[in-house]
């Protein structure tokens, strides 16, 4: 009954730490970010581009029918299906019936850490458009922004519960003590890394396609078994199936080397898809990090999941005699496993951040400085008990052990928690990498009157420099409107000088370019003037900044 009484506090305190993985989150973190864009972002052009190119900072693989770019007009005006080299995807376009605008470039792509990543952003072609399209599908909020968090958080305690049991059942389990408990308790770890593995996989179908979860068809589902993920969570399921064969036998102790072995290597395997399908793969340096982060996973499984068995079946109800050489071994390996663990984790923070500035300077450094205190207090903890356990109080005094255990597995609760938000946020190395805002200076706006649409830029809007004017008419339909008469004039009132006619020249019959002089730099009135036919004219006046 003592046994059931702490695991059902245990499991409580379980299930306390996993609000942390519910609570409210911000939109999906992508792990792959835009470094650079062509056209860039937001940039003025004076043609219609033929491609797009969009370069990202590490290798991406597009999400088919999930890539595409709208014209002015709002039609779709990308052919065939986007070529990707590394890290740079090429879009070719075909020619707009409406190609003088605004543009908008949409995405979704699978990153090489097995994050999907969606994005848009804008350009134009003459001076930016009224009204710009949209995407059919707009909205950065992740359509299983819940789910992911909690299935690796569940997965870790999974790992915990499957690893922990089956190593003190091989090496320290007393001949007397019945095993039923520690075979359960692995079992339920094996199901839970299952039902995380198979949640993954639905969350991955719901990022991948932009829907949510209740949305998600068979063909959505099975659509993530074509991608480097679907692939490591298929072999993981596989392993996890091999693994409930074997573990009964090796935690009553019938089981042989051979079976004992198979399920060691099994195990090995098992951690390795973790590694495999998150951030290492995507580090400078991939063999490198999925080293570390297999031995910093292992390190914390045999740790933590060999205290939770410990303190769960043997603290109370073993001999003192027994416990005097239990505890002492035990406490040899949590010391290794901890040795393995925050050395291969500090390694691969280092990796992931990049940078010094990164611990303080973004998320993931935060994230990380947080998990890095609350272990140390875990540490602490641990150190405390392994010096009763060397003064051989724990055999005599079993209870100040337990809670000392407690304590370490109440910290150790959080840290998975974090653990769990932490490997859905971006990298440090990535953070303050966004695509390339557009160098060029100018103006650009777009107004409108009662009988067209006036689209205008001058470049680069500097005084006693020659400045060129581009400027477009469109019916409010959006159609090339032809001009038979064009008057720009620019006046700057506040130094009293009168407005100045600039000549025009035709390019096209709704397209006039002209060369602009400003004499000084100040707030100027631009009147543009339109005749469209013998009776019809209209005018539109705006403000510019001229530096």
């Amino acid at each position: 009954m003592a046994a059931r009484t702490r695991a059902v506090a245990l499991l409580g305190l379980i299930l306390a730490t996993l609000c942390l993985a519910l609570g409210p989150t911000g939109p999906a973190a992508a792990h792959a970010v835009v470094v650079n864009t062509t056209p860039q972002r937001d940039e003025v052009l004076g043609y219609a581009p033929r491609e797009v190119l969009v370069t990202f900072s590490e290798p991406v693989a597009a999400v088919p029918g999930r890539v595409q770019v709208l014209a002015p007009d709002g039609k779709r005006i990308n052919f065939g299906d986007p070529e990707v080299r590394d890290a740079t995807m090429r879009i070719t376009l075909r020619a707009s019936d409406r190609p003088l605008g605004t543009y908008l470039v949409s995405y979704r792509v699978i990153s090489a850490d097995s994050h999907p990543v969606a994005g848009s952003f804008t350009f134009a072609a003459g001076a930016p458009s009224a009204t710009p399209p949209l995407p059919a599908d707009g909205g950065t909020e992740s359509p299983a922004r819940t789910l992911v968090p909690v299935v690796k958080y569940l997965g870790y305690l999974g790992l915990l519960l499957a690893v922990g049991p089956p190593l003190l059942t091989v090496a320290l389990w007393p001949r007397r003590r019945s095993r039923q408990g520690a075979t359960v308790m692995a079992l339920v770890g094996l199901g839970l890394v299952a039902a995380a593995t198979v949640g993954t996989w639905v969350g991955q179908a719901a990022q991948v396609v932009g829907a949510p979860i209740g949305q998600l068809s068979l063909a959505d589902l099975r659509a993530v078994a074509d991608t480097d993920v679907g692939l490591l969570l298929a072999v993981r399921l596989a392993l996890l199936a091999l693994a409930a064969a074997l573990l009964p036998a090796v935690t009553r102790g019938t089981a042989g080397r051979r079976r004992i072995g198979a399920l060691a290597v099994v195990g090995v395997a098992g951690l390795l898809t973790w590694p495999l399908a998150g951030h290492p793969v995507a580090s400078p340096v991939p063999p490198v990090s999925i080293v570390l982060t297999t031995v910093h996973i292992a390190g914390v499984a045999v740790w933590l999941g060999g205290l939770l068995a410990l303190t769960v079946f043997l603290l109370r109800g073993t001999h003192e005699r027994l416990l005097a050489r239990i505890l002492p071994a035990w406490s040899r390996w949590a010391t290794l496993a901890v040795a393995w663990l925050v050395t291969a984790g500090v390694v691969q923070a280092a990796i992931e951040l990049g940078r010094p500035a990164a611990l303080l300077g973004s998320a993931y450094g935060r994230l990380l400085c947080a998990k890095a205190a609350l272990l140390a207090g875990v540490l602490a903890v641990a150190a405390w008990q392994r010096r009763l356990i060397r003064r051989r109080v724990a055999a005599t005094s079993p209870r100040l052990v337990a809670r000392a255990a407690g304590v370490e597995l109440a910290a150790a609760a959080v840290v998975l928690a974090l653990t769990a938000v932490l490997v859905q946020t971006p990298p440090g190395r990535t953070a303050g990498t966004p695509a390339d805002g557009v160098t060029r200076e100018g103006i650009a706006q777009s107004l409108t009157t009662d009988l067209f649409t006036l689209q205008f830029d001058i470049y680069p809007a500097i005084a006693g420099a020659p400045n060129s004017l581009h400027a477009y008419v469109y019916t409010p339909q959006a159609k090339e409107l032809p001009v038979a008469e064009w008057t720009v004039t620019a006046a700057l009132p506040e130094s009293g000088i009168e407005p100045i006619t600039v000549d025009v020249f035709a390019l096209e019959p709704h397209h006039v370019t002209a060369e602009m002089h400003f004499p000084v730099a100040g707030d100027w009135t631009l009147r543009i003037s339109a005749r469209t036919s013998d009776i019809d004219r209209s005018t539109a006046t705006t403000t510019v900044t001229i530096r």
